[in-house]
């Protein structure tokens, strides 16, 4: 797996909710998209669209409609994503921090019996339980899914990021 595409779009997304932007973009690889998605699903971004050199119109992002891939535009489409905001707190980013779990040279995989004892909160050795708000993402065999995802699915995998508020 892309372990360093996954790395600098953890970094990537926590820099740019820090800077508090409102649309930003990622290279466009398999991991980036499968992560997005995921990130997706689970709530810390608002929308995940491909697309050219420069961003889609926000106007018409609901019917905005990427150009076919081609062998000729494959290098320069990007992965266009949306960072949400609480409004009522102030205007806080709902993703806060993003830190990689797995590097390129330390790869962490758990079982379903220790993805279990995170998502209760409690400490499974050496990561610690998620509290309100985390999410773990994983890679599994059956796609990139947030912990829950992975506990309902009865599988374990890949430990890629801890996302939070």
């Amino acid at each position: 797996m892309g372990v360093v595409n996954i790395v600098n779009m953890c970094s990537h997304l926590q820099n740019a909710s820090r800077a508090r932007l409102g649309i930003t973009s990622v290279p466009h690889t398999k991991y980036n998209l499968s992560l997005a998605l995921a990130l997706h699903r689970a709530g810390f971004l608002s929308f995940v669209t491909r697309g050219g050199s420069y961003p889609p119109d926000p106007a018409t992002l609901t019917t905005f409609e990427p150009e076919p891939l081609t062998t000729a535009n494959v290098a320069k489409q990007r992965l266009w994503v949306g960072l949400k905001y609480n409004a009522g707190n102030g205007g806080e980013p709902v993703l806060r921090a993003m830190r990689p779990i797995t590097t390129p040279k330390r790869p962490v995989t758990a079982k379903l019996d220790d993805l279990e004892r995170l998502a209760r909160g409690i400490d499974a050795h050496p990561h610690r339980g998620l509290n309100l708000g985390e999410s773990i993402v994983l890679a599994t065999d059956r796609g990139t899914l947030e912990i829950r995802e992975a506990i309902e699915r009865k599988v374990g995998g890949l430990l890629l990021c801890r996302v939070g508020p």
